[in-house]
């Protein structure tokens, strides 16, 4: 199962996420290593938002990492939301296609 984090940032969060990038970093290697993670990005064109792909049973890893994030937690995120995503096709896809 897969599940999408979604951010929404605030106003020149590129220059603004500078201080706590090494945190935020370590946070989703970590999260990477166990498994949880299986990718994750900030949007461009414009820099408005981020998105982060989790593999697992719940939406737990997902919501756990947000709430421990700085990005999060020094309000460079106004906004986050979980979402379920269905995977059909592709590595890892739950469940495969027929």
């Amino acid at each position: 199962m897969h599940w999408i984090l979604f951010y929404d940032v605030v106003d020149d969060y590129v220059a603004k996420r500078a201080p706590f990038r090494a945190a935020h970093l370590e946070l989703a290697r970590r999260a990477f290593d166990r498994g949880e993670l299986v990718l994750a990005g900030a949007l461009a064109d414009p820099a408005d938002g981020a998105v982060l792909v989790f593999r697992g049973p719940s939406s737990q890893a997902a919501e756990a990492f947000a709430k421990a994030d700085p990005y999060v937690t020094r309000g460079l995120v106004t906004r986050w939301r979980v979402r379920k995503w269905v995977t059909v096709v592709g590595d890892g896809a739950s469940p495969p296609a027929p």
